[in-house]
């Protein structure tokens, strides 16, 4: 159940929102507050999954309070109410982290679809913030080697800007490694890192999926959606795989790139985004835009930095770390007594051809925990990481 809190000092106006809420939809438990001061102690107190909050009002205004909770919670959105003469401030609010703002008298379709909306971008940065708890154990980038090593101190270079990066290496070497690792030394770090995975998405769904859409764009359309690059703002969004991206949806994301602007699909109208974009590809792009399946713009747009991710067989002195690593965390996720590799095994490993890249590694030294012996041997390696 969705938890919303109007703070409103006018009674006939926070009547008719508490009334409009609670009967528009079962699943809002909606509470007020008469005042400024009142409606911070409140949210001091509670859990909220959203804030409509009025802009003039007695003891505190608006402003002070969206100030003030977004310090204590900044993961409550904000829709500010605003008379007639508030509109230049309303706007203004919006740069100080609140999510939109709806005029009096509240028009009823754009109220509900406003906190839809909002209650959305809330979920999505929950979910968010639980996945990046879980990643940022899972996403070390293991390795001493001179390659690993020019990757570190890029990072340490681009992070804290705020350049557009573009990540290319094989599959399976860890370009969505350094995407996390620049998100997660960035200035942005606090705020959503949102991953599309652009290969794995239908070309008729890519551009609903970045940008969103609205009731009716199509067919299975029955609700307003946010799309990515919302659910991004403030925070990066990392385009993996953006080679594979089709041509309409690169055209749109060059918009969004230009103009910090995105528009849902179904609808003219312009949102504006404060979104780091991160991009990878295990292609060519210059030989994709020779082939004209990439634009030429896009690419200048999103190659500000360069990072080339080395292959496995490029960094073999990090092998035997990675083996370690692995091992460890096999072991601890298998809920199995800790194993080791001899000497022997650890420099056959090093000396095989690894197409598959650091994701082909961690498999064989899961298979060689569960099918080898107690040390896992140079016979082992032979018998089940035979390629």
């Amino acid at each position: 159940m969705s938890k919303i809190l109007v703070i409103e000092d006018e009674a006939a106006i926070r009547r008719v929102l508490v009334k409009i809420l609670s009967e528009e939809n079962d699943a809002y438990l909606v509470e007020e507050a008469e005042d400024g001061l009142k409606g911070l102690e409140t949210i001091k107190n509670n859990d909220y999954d959203l804030v409509l909050c009025d802009i003039k009002m007695p003891k505190m205004d608006g402003v002070e309070v969206l100030e003030a909770a977004r310090k204590l919670k900044p993961e409550i959105p904000f829709i500010m109410i605003s008379g007639h003469g508030d509109l230049d401030t309303a706007v203004n609010t919006m740069r100080l982290g609140a999510f939109d703002y709806i005029s009096k008298p509240p028009d009823l379709n754009r109220l509900l679809t406003t906190v839809r909306n909002a209650l959305d971008r809330k979920e999505l940065v929950v979910e968010n913030k639980i996945l990046k708890k879980k990643v940022s154990k899972n996403h070390e980038m293991i390795g001493k080697s001179s390659g690993i090593g020019a990757i570190k101190d890029m990072i340490e270079k681009v992070a804290p800007t705020d350049a557009r990066v573009l990540i290319t290496g094989a599959n399976g070497t860890g370009k969505e490694l350094v995407a996390h690792w620049l998100h997660q030394k960035s200035q942005r770090s606090a705020a959503p890192f949102i991953e599309v995975n652009c290969a794995a998405i239908p070309s008729e769904l890519i551009e609903s999926e970045l940008f969103g859409h609205v009731k009716g764009a199509f067919t299975s359309a029955v609700k307003d959606r946010a799309g990515k690059f919302e659910a991004a703002n403030k925070g990066t969004i990392f385009l993996d795989e953006i080679g594979d991206m089709s041509l309409s949806a690169q055209a749109k994301v060059l918009r969004a790139l230009q103009e910090s602007k995105i528009s849902r699909v179904g609808t003219g109208k312009d949102i504006k985004v404060d979104v780091r974009v991160l991009a990878a590809t295990n292609k060519d792009l210059k030989h994709e835009i020779a082939e004209g399946n990439f634009r030429e713009d896009l690419y200048h747009r999103l190659a500000v930095i360069l990072i080339q991710v080395p292959s496995l067989n490029e960094r073999r002195d990090d092998i035997p770390i990675l083996i370690e690593y692995f091992c460890k965390k096999v072991t601890s996720e298998q809920g199995i007594p800790l194993k080791t590799f001899s000497d022997k095994a650890v420099k056959l490993l090093k000396a095989y051809d690894w197409t598959g890249n650091i994701r082909e590694l961690r498999n064989v030294v899961e298979r060689l925990i569960i099918l080898g012996g107690a040390e896992v041997s140079e016979d082992d390696v032979k018998l089940f990481a035979s390629k």
